[in-house]
């Protein structure tokens, strides 16, 4: 049996290599580690190529690209095929723009999509019967410090620029002998800076003078800090509202958290089955956000993780949440939280690492959990066993 190259880290490259040993397959190691250290010494691309041709490639059965990163999948591709243009080759790539042209200029290479390979489990979970095995009582959620408030300080300046023109008119009524309502009429000119002339101080007292200069600077120091925090409040509420902050009174939506590879899948799929889609994304930079709201998702820009997000989306009222961030405690922590506010909420989450995934469905009664590495090795490695 012919040996196979796969190179790459992270929980696809591990899967494959341990799926490829269980079927007898002998592994011939690329020293990625050696790579990384050489870069300094030239190009990425000629540290590669080195490190390729101390290998036997015409006696291997096939090469697996499996890294987590499409750029050094394609790095590593471009030497492959440089070095031996009859190699079937597999490799792992998410952008999908890239895989139409290598396959089209390559037939022996085969370009697959973890994340499109997972996305049908995923999407197929939201029907899945399941039955709780745990009684599950909701947990307390601590308070989250809540942010500071500007309302406080606009109370304060507003009571103190009231007092001001009391206390202005009140002295101008007595100490210019005015009625209350040329007092009140004069302070408005004052403070307003119209100044029409009729009634003025020039022939007052020196108190009355400074009385006047303290109005005159007292309000606009007044007027001008109100106006400020008015004003920005105004713009954080309308920037707040564009990025979808703002609480969502849907019921039986789907509410699906972080738009990376996986989710851009997921929140397709769930689109085309007519689902209603409220995305929760942390990063409003993300690409694929105005491709999704000009699809109908609503996309709410937040930490998944906090309770006032999810809060906020409406969690005890949706249908159900996944959690497809790429960390597996953050998964975790959104999916308890949301729990907290639904106790019979579907959960799906996103769980890398599969002994977790079991003890999550063991203690923590959340049974619809899924490791897209662990969907998408088979077709990897069925690459290879279909060739044999």
């Amino acid at each position: 049996m012919h040996p196979v190259l796969i190179v790459g880290s992270g929980h696809l490259a591990y899967r494959t290599r341990k799926l490829a040993i269980a079927h007898g397959y002998e592994i011939t190691q690329l020293p990625m580690e050696a790579i990384r250290s050489a870069e300094g010494q030239g190009s990425t691309f000629d540290v590669i190529t080195r490190a390729l041709q101390a290998i036997d490639l015409d006696a291997l059965a096939m090469v697996f690209l499996v890294d987590d990163g499409d750029h050094r999948n394609l790095e590593l591709l471009t030497a492959l095929i440089s070095l031996n243009r009859t190699l079937p080759i597999v490799a792992s790539l998410f952008n999908e723009n890239i895989a139409p042209h290598l396959q089209a200029a390559h037939p022996n290479v085969r370009v697959l999509n973890p994340a499109k390979i997972a996305a049908p489990a995923f999407i197929d979970a939201l029907r899945t019967p399941i039955t709780h095995t745990l009684r599950y009582v909701p947990a307390r959620i601590p308070k989250e410090p809540s942010a500071p408030r500007s309302d406080a300080f606009i109370t304060s300046l507003s009571v103190g620029f009231l007092a001001l023109l009391m206390m202005a008119v009140v002295y101008f009524r007595h100490a210019e002998h005015l009625s209350w309502l040329d007092a009140i009429y004069f302070v408005v000119v004052t403070i307003t800076t119209v100044g029409y002339g009729d009634i003025t101080l020039l022939h007052s007292s020196a108190l009355s003078k400074i009385a006047g200069m303290g109005l005159i600077l007292g309000s606009t120091f007044f007027i001008w800090m109100l106006f400020s925090l008015t004003v920005d409040r105004l713009i954080k509420r309308r920037v707040q509202l564009a990025l979808g902050r703002r609480t969502y009174s849907r019921k039986g939506h789907v509410i699906l958290c972080g738009l990376g590879r996986l989710g851009y899948f997921v929140a397709e799929g769930l689109l085309e089955l007519g689902e209603r889609v409220l995305i929760v994304e942390r990063d409003e930079a993300s690409p694929n956000i105005d491709h999704f709201r000009a699809r109908g998702a609503d996309v709410y820009i937040g930490d998944a993780r906090l309770p006032r997000v999810l809060q906020d989306v409406g969690v005890m009222r949706a249908k159900a949440l996944y959690s497809l961030i790429d960390n597996d405690y953050a998964n975790l922590e959104v999916g308890l939280n949301a729990r907290s506010f639904d106790p019979n909420l579907r959960l799906i989450l996103r769980i890398f690492d599969e002994s977790m995934s079991r003890k999550i469905k063991e203690n923590l009664d959340i049974h619809l959990t899924f490791s897209m590495t662990a969907i998408a090795d088979e077709i990897f490695f069925n690459a290879l066993t279909h060739r044999d």
